[in-house]
């Protein structure tokens, strides 16, 4: 792989554009877990149109176009310009200060097919492409975007950010740059105007209070809580630099031979995010070496929007955290030994879970759970389908267009466990799925194997694409 230095300019803070309203928002229930304390980070790499009409409407410098929009879009989402602290009962509010968010200027001497044709991750250095976020979990009275903007050689740029999971979640991360990007191309207001009412996801409780009838969704998590009884889970126990981060590549061929387990077994056809979950689960759990009667979980980081809004109090353009986590539980004899079409079913159940009243309730105990110990719980497999973010042409600029991106394993690790599914192209430029997978060395190797059995290529090398950490 390419290796280079990107050369930073001094970090600057971008203020809105114009004067904002000054006040103090509280955020929601939902925002205010523990769990979301820390700086999440996406990576987008674009390309400068070749159509003359574009690069005639174009900016000469693409720099100074998206740091005049990034100005302007905190107009719309001034709450993003201020900064995080805790209110009574340690209850994370925003203050509304307009200081503006970090921003940083950066040029490498690299073209975009240097990283790669297709563009998959592992994204060679990285962490060259991200400014400095300093301890990711530290979120209090610090700008809650750190964006940089690194040009590249071929007229392509980069854009780096880390953003405070706190604030916003990962759909609202792109909502925001949906906005920027429209502002670069000239329009006058956003499409999507932003929405606060963080109040719709949040409870009156008391910190004290006991949830006695648990939404059943969130009872392993309960469950796992029991951290003298959970205390051998090796990715818990087990040093990052001590662990390996592979991205498998799903493409046509890969995911008929994996339908081809199931067929004429299943009432519904799977989706893709279906059927790779129940795999991966199972690889994963037997890479893991758990013990064959302890309980396993698969925990579904679920958007709460969109076609799940039929049925939720959620309003277009709101911007906060709007994901939940139903928690599937089996023990570990029951999960691998049970035909995979179980496993597949398993996962729809847990995704159909989410409705109105389940939300509700769930509200209720993440809002009860505020003041326990922070810990993540034992033998649980987080998985997120980000595969939303390079759909549309939302990210494009007109004179620039989106190739690829996502959520690299850089930036804050210690949320980077689980998995997340994203879009991409495969070596023969099929439309392909690629998943994260951070383990133990050797438990990756285990990982490796498991899967490759159900995939019938037991000597297939590009099927993964290593990256050691």
């Amino acid at each position: 792989m390419v290796s280079f230095k990107a050369r930073r300019r001094e970090p600057e803070l971008v203020p809105p554009a114009r004067p904002t309203r000054r006040e103090t928002k509280a955020l929601s229930d939902i925002d205010d877990q523990h769990a979301l304390r820390y700086y999440e980070t996406v990576i987008g790499f674009f390309r400068r149109c070749t159509d003359q009409s574009a690069v005639d409407n174009g900016p000469d410098d693409p720099v100074q176009a998206i740091r005049a929009a990034l100005a302007e879009a905190l107009v719309y989402y001034y709450p993003v310009a201020g900064r995080l602290r805790e209110d009574g009962g340690g209850k994370l509010v925003v203050d509304c200060t307009a200081e503006g968010v970090a921003f940083v200027e950066a040029d490498a001497d690299v073209r975009l097919e240097d990283f790669g044709e297709p563009l998959l991750p592992p994204y060679p250095c990285v962490e060259e492409l991200l400014c400095d976020a300093g301890d990711t979990r530290d979120i209090i009275g610090r700008p809650l975007i750190l964006m940089q903007l690194t040009r590249l050689k071929c007229g392509g740029f980069v854009i780096g950010l880390h953003m405070c999971h706190s604030i916003a979640d990962g759909y609202g991360m792109i909502q925001l740059m949906v906005t920027v990007a429209e502002l670069a191309c000239g329009a006058e207001a956003p499409s999507i105007l932003p929405v606060w009412k963080r109040e719709i996801l949040s409870t009156i409780h008391s910190p004290t209070s006991i949830i006695t009838q648990p939404n059943p969704s969130y009872q392993p998590l309960l469950n796992s809580l029991d951290y003298e009884s959970e205390s051998d889970d090796v990715m818990l126990s087990t040093p990052l630099d001590e662990m390996v981060v592979d991205y498998f590549v799903f493409g046509p061929t890969e995911m008929r031979t994996l339908e081809n387990h199931g067929r004429g077994h299943l009432a519904h056809p799977a989706t893709t995010f279906e059927l790779l979950t129940a795999v991966m689960w199972r690889c994963r759990t037997i890479a893991l070496g758990y013990k064959s009667g302890q309980p396993v979980r698969l925990m579904l980081t679920m958007n709460a929007r969109g076609r799940w809004n039929r049925h939720t109090l959620i309003p277009w353009g709101y911007y906060g955290n709007a994901h939940f986590s139903p928690i599937a539980e089996l023990s570990v004899d029951e999960l691998c030994r049970q035909p995979l079409v179980n496993t597949v079913e398993l996962v729809r159940r847990t995704k159909l879970s989410v409705t109105k009243e389940c939300m509700e309730s769930m509200v209720e105990t993440i809002a009860s759970l505020r003041q326990r110990p922070c810990a993540d719980p034992a033998r649980t497999y987080e998985v997120c389908d980000t595969k939303w973010i390079a759909a549309g042409n939302g990210l494009n600029f007109g004179w620039a267009e989106y190739v690829g991106g996502g959520i690299p394993v850089a930036g804050d690790l210690t949320s980077k466990l689980g998995s997340d599914h994203m879009m991409c192209k495969n070596q023969d430029g099929e439309d392909a799925t690629v998943v994260s997978m951070l383990l133990p060395r050797p438990a990756m190797e285990r990982f490796r194997k498991e899967l490759a059995v159900w995939l019938n290529k037991q000597h297939e090398k590009n099927l993964i694409i290593q990256s050691a950490l």
